[in-house]
């Protein structure tokens, strides 16, 4: 038999294979087994597979919500309020990482107030703002700090969900939404992300908080993540809580909660070491007996941990947090689950 027939044959049966896989996935769904993981290409499989080799991540919340003393900003407010008072110490955050045996961490580059941690091009609403008194790329320094140390970075991105109430604004006040579109925001938000992937090649992950079905489907929002001119994995956070964890992007997100004990698909499993996601004043943080346990659980589910951690309005973390990712560094170490710290 000749070669290129060989070739084609092999063509044929790859393509029946992937729409078997396809119908077999639908299937599930309709059926209510356990969500299986959405069919991807091989280096995406291979870039999932070493995700959940990582198993434990630094979820990091640190924006204009921080200054403002909530969890959600509502409205706009000035960029002279994002002011920790001088160079923020991201090594410090890494370095608690570490200690911890964590092996990556995710930054809050844009959350509800709109307000952006990068020098954006498609918005003055950043931390280059003239009234802002950082004037420095926290997104910039946050890598740096992390990928000296070894570990890989991500960036979370807040979409702005058809859910939202219309006093939490999400995007910068140049796609207000008050007076732009659906399919507008939508764009806009597809060029920051773009622009993040481009302006910083170390970024491995793109966290997507509120991205579902109801701002754009499954196949569409993979096609923009696949186009982005290297591979980067997305995950997916749902509004509707019923709905976390269910797949939708590369990686599945669960929030303070667990994934099913049978759960195939890669996962991730986001908790709060204090009580809330922005740092709160006279917030306390878990144990690190707890700590250990949630992330023996997660990890046991086909899911990493990502634990989050609120810088205070310095930008440092308080130093019970800091002493608890030590002790949980310690605790996994005894155990042999994680690496020493350095």
């Amino acid at each position: 038999m000749h070669a290129k027939t060989l070739l084609r044959i092999g063509s044929l049966l790859t393509a029946m294979a992937a729409s078997l896989s396809v119908a077999s996935a639908a299937e599930a769904a309709n059926s209510g087994l356990p969500p299986q993981a959405p069919v991807a290409n091989q280096a995406v499989k291979q870039m999932q597979d070493d995700f959940l080799k990582l198993k434990f991540g630094m979820f990091i919340h640190f924006n204009l919500e921080t200054f403002k003393d909530v969890q959600w900003v509502a409205g706009y407010h000035s960029p002279a309020d994002f002011n920790p008072g001088g160079k923020v110490d991201t090594d410090a955050w890494a370095d608690a990482a570490v200690a911890a045996g964590m092996k990556y961490a995710v930054l809050t580059a844009k959350h509800v107030s709109g307000f952006c941690l990068w020098d954006s091009k498609y918005t003055t609403y950043d931390v280059m703002n003239p009234q802002c008194p950082y004037q420095q790329d926290l997104v910039a320094q946050f890598i740096k700090s992390f990928k000296s140390r070894g570990l890989k970075v991500g960036l979370y991105y807040a979409w702005r969900h058809p859910g939202f109430k219309s006093e939490f604004k999400v995007l910068p006040p140049e796609c207000d939404p008050a007076t732009h579109s659906l399919r507008e925001q939508i764009e806009f938000q597809k060029k920051q992300i773009a622009e993040l992937v481009e302006k910083y090649p170390d970024v491995f992950y793109i966290w997507n908080d509120a991205l579902d079905p109801e701002i754009t489907t499954a196949e569409d929002a993979t096609a923009f993540f696949r186009s982005l001119g290297r591979e980067v994995l997305a995950s997916s956070n749902w509004w509707d809580w019923k709905k976390k964890g269910t797949p939708y992007a590369d990686i599945a997100v669960k929030e303070m909660r667990q994934f099913p004990e049978d759960n195939k698909a890669p996962g991730e499993t986001c908790w709060e070491l204090e009580q809330g996601w922005f740092w709160k004043e006279g917030t306390r943080p878990k144990t690190a007996k707890q700590i250990v346990d949630l992330l023996s659980t997660v990890n046991r589910r086909n899911s990493n941990f990502l634990l989050n951690v609120g810088p205070n309005k310095q930008g440092r973390f308080e130093e019970d947090s800091v002493k608890v990712l030590a002790e949980v560094g310690r605790q996994r170490n005894s155990k042999g689950t994680g690496n020493p710290p350095k």
